[in-house]
């Protein structure tokens, strides 16, 4: 509750400041009323969503709707703000300019134009985030992208040159609202005709019972060599209050259940191995490792039935396994194929040129393909989406990848 009291508490200052820079741009009492009215109504109904958020039940739609309106309203006037504090700054040491110079002004005319002038820049500035976020929400989050990426490797088997594998992540079925777009995707999938699909954790949002109205769309998906997949962070049920533990137990019971209906081959800290010609490929899953989250992947356990030439590629969810255990491990994992991020569904991505998004401060490896060590990750940027019901600039992904012989 006391975070909740920071929280509008600060919102509250900053739509104070914020109104008096809209004010220096428009004089209209009946606009000012109007952008007073949408802000107080998406702000009170955020507060009020928090405050009526139900932890029994896992989806709260009215929590998405709220939080997904308070962005479109908010992020752009943060750009006022900000650009409006600036003009404040520099008015106060021109101001101290001028008291130490003895300088006055002659009037304030230039002042008052001058500020009308950046109100306006900025107002014209805040609709490119406005727009983004509001094609983020209304389409951003369907725009399914396929990246396919050549991987080279020395000791990649001859018989498996020119494997390929199809990766998805992070389907988090519970958030979905538009099935013909799901059924799209995953006929997209299924047209890549990959060797192997797969699947790196976070079915659901918080229970398995999410994933009921999709079980018949994701059962189709397939593969020539089978659909694998791992557990991720929101799949064990941590995430929502249970009447019990066997309640609990029960869903994640569900999970394991639902996953086998459907077709996937669930790696629970265990492995498989995929041969053709004498030659073979070693899958191997662990359960969720993530710093600052779960951490119930056993590495040593996993591998324990493969053998150390073997040619690996490894599922975990979090990246940040890879990062603090993968990379180091005797076993060498030739490619790791991980999700989590989700890009943060925000970000701004031009091939060649950008790659950014806020979540960088939080995971290293955060989005596409990292090498290190003469191993290999894929961060997928998600299938779904979480919270925020919507992507801007950071497009739900299906990966492609193709392994080659020989050196880069």
């Amino acid at each position: 509750m006391i975070r909740l009291t920071i929280f509008i508490g600060i919102v509250l200052a900053l739509d104070v400041y914020a109104l008096q820079s809209f004010r220096s741009v428009t004089k209209n009492i009946f606009v000012t009323a109007a952008y007073v009215a949408v802000s107080l109504g998406v702000f009170c109904n955020l507060v009020y969503q928090l405050l009526n958020l139900d932890r029994t039940a896992g989806i709260n739609p009215g929590f998405y709707t709220a939080f997904a309106l308070f962005v479109l309203v908010y992020v752009p006037k943060f750009i006022l703000i900000a650009a409006m504090f600036g003009e404040d700054v520099f008015r106060l040491f021109e101001g101290l300019f001028n008291a130490i110079t003895s300088k006055t002004s002659e009037n304030q005319k230039p002042f008052s134009s001058r500020r009308r002038f950046i109100g306006q820049l900025a107002l014209g500035l805040s609709a490119i985030p406005f727009l983004s976020i509001l094609y983020g929400i209304t389409k951003g989050k369907y725009n399914y992208k396929v990246l396919k990426y050549t991987l080279f490797f020395e000791d990649l088997p001859s018989n498996f040159d020119g494997y390929q594998i199809t990766q998805i992540s992070d389907i988090h079925s519970g958030s979905f609202d538009n099935k013909a777009k799901v059924e799209y995707a995953v006929d997209l999938i299924n047209q890549q005709h990959s060797d192997l699909l797969c699947f790196t954790g976070d079915l659901v949002n918080s229970k398995t019972s999410e994933m009921n109205a999709w079980k018949s769309t994701f059962s189709k998906l397939n593969a020539k060599d089978g659909v694998y997949s791992v557990l991720g962070n929101h799949d064990y049920g941590d995430y929502m209050r249970w009447p019990s533990e066997a309640a609990k137990a029960k869903n994640f019971q569900d999970m394991i259940d639902l996953q086998n209906d459907m077709g996937f081959d669930l790696l629970l800290n265990e492995s498989r191995h995929i041969e053709r010609q004498g030659q073979r490929l070693a899958i191997v899953g662990v359960e969720n490792w993530g710093k600052g989250f779960k951490q119930k992947g056993d590495l040593k356990q996993a591998a324990s039935n493969i053998e150390p030439n073997d040619f690996k590629i490894l599922l975990s969810h979090d990246p940040s396994h890879w990062e603090y255990k993968v990379v180091d491990d005797a076993m060498h994992y030739h490619l790791t194929l991980s999700g989590h991020t989700h890009g943060m569904q925000f970000g701004i991505e031009i091939p060649g040129l950008i790659k950014w998004s806020p979540v960088k401060w939080r995971y290293k490896y955060w989005a596409g393909i990292y090498e290190k060590a003469g191993q290999f990750i894929n961060v997928n940027r998600g299938f779904g989406y979480l919270a925020f019901p919507g992507r801007v600039g950071i497009w739900p992904e299906i990966t492609v990848i193709t392994l080659k012989k020989g050196k880069v």
